[in-house]
C-alpha cells in the first residue's frame, strides 16, 4: 500500500461517501486512479466505514469497522491507491491505522480532545476536517493536539459555515486564514460545502450539486492547497449524501478544469 502526504501541489481525496458492499469500492478506486494518472493528479481514496452522525436513527451507517476496514483494503490492494477513512471514536483509531494510509476526524468532532490524540499517536497523516460553525482560527487547537501527540502529516478540511437554518455558505478569504493559523495544507471539500443540512427528505441533509463546480473552481483560485470531492457512480443511488455526490462519469472534466485554475492562479500556466 502506498503512503501518502497532504501535497506539494495539487491532490485530491476523493471515494463514495460510504463504504458499499460488492464491487462499487473497487470500481470507484481503478477509476480514480485512472483519472489520476492521466491528469499526473495524486489521488487518496476515501468513504467510511461508519456514518455515525446520521440524521435519523434508521439511516443506513454503513458496514462497520471490521467489514469497513476489509472493503478498504481489498479497494487498495486492487487499484494501488492510498486510502483514507475516518474514525468516530479513540478506540477506531489504531484498528483503522493498521489498514489504511490517513485517518480523517469529521466535521462535527474537531474539537474532540481524545479522539485527535488517537489519530495523532497513530503516527499516520490526519485529516481534521473544520467544524461547521468554527472560525479558521478555531482550527489552531485541533492541529496542536494532534501535533502534540506525535503527529507531523496534518491537514484541515474547509467544508463550509451554517448559515442560518439549513444552509452552508463559503468564505474563501478562510482558506489563508486556515492555512496562517494551522500552518499546515489546506483541503476544500466542495460536496459538503454544497449540502444543505437537514432540508432533505425526512429531516436528511439535502444539497445543491449544481453549486459543486463553481464552488471547486473557486477554491482552486482562492489557494485551496488540495480538494476533497466525494464521487458515486450513480449518486441517486447512494445511501448517504445522494444529493452532493458527483457523478463518477462526469469527475475527470471538472477536476480537469479545478487544475487549469489552480495553475493558473499561480502563474504556472
Amino acid at each position: 500500500m502506498s503512503g501518502w502526504r497532504f501535497g506539494p501541489g495539487p491532490f485530491l481525496i476523493a471515494g463514495p461517501c460510504m463504504a458499499e458492499s460488492g464491487d462499487l469500492l473497487p470500481r470507484v478506486a481503478g477509476e480514480l486512479a485512472a483519472i489520476g494518472g492521466r491528469l499526473g493528479l495524486p489521488i487518496c481514496f476515501k468513504a467510511s466505514f461508519d456514518k455515525a452522525n446520521r440524521s435519523r436513527s434508521s439511516a443506513p451507517r454503513g458496514p462497520g469497522l471490521d467489514a469497513g476496514l476489509r472493503l478498504l483494503e481489498k479497494a487498495a490492494g486492487q487499484s494501488g491507491l492510498p486510502v483514507l477513512t475516518d474514525v468516530h471514536e479513540p478506540g477506531q483509531a489504531a484498528a483503522a491505522a493498521q489498514v489504511v494510509d490517513a485517518l480523517q476526524v469529521p466535521a462535527f468532532l474537531c474539537r474532540q480532545t481524545d479522539l485527535l490524540v488517537a489519530c495523532g499517536r497513530t503516527g499516520k497523516p490526519v485529516n481534521i476536517k473544520k467544524g461547521q460553525w468554527l472560525a479558521p482560527e478555531g482550527m489552531r487547537g485541533a492541529v496542536e493536539k494532534v501535533r502534540e501527540a506525535g503527529g507531523t502529516t496534518i491537514a484541515v478540511t474547509e467544508r463550509g459555515t451554517f448559515f442560518g437554518y439549513g444552509d452552508l455558505v463559503v468564505d474563501f478569504r478562510g482558506l489563508a486564514r486556515l492555512r496562517e493559523a494551522a500552518g499546515v495544507p489546506v483541503i476544500f471539500d466542495a460536496g459538503h460545502s454544497a449540502q444543505r443540512p437537514g432540508q432533505g427528505n425526512d429531516g436528511a441533509s439535502g444539497g445543491q450539486r449544481g453549486d459543486i463546480p463553481t464552488l471547486l473552481l473557486a477554491a482552486a483560485a482562492a489557494g485551496a492547497d488540495g480538494f476533497y470531492l466525494e464521487t458515486h457512480p450513480d449518486p441517486s443511488r447512494a445511501p448517504s449524501d445522494a444529493e452532493t455526490q458527483w457523478p463518477l462519469g462526469e469527475l475527470e472534466p471538472l477536476l480537469a478544469r479545478a487544475l487549469r485554475v489552480w495553475r493558473a492562479a499561480r502563474g504556472d500556466d
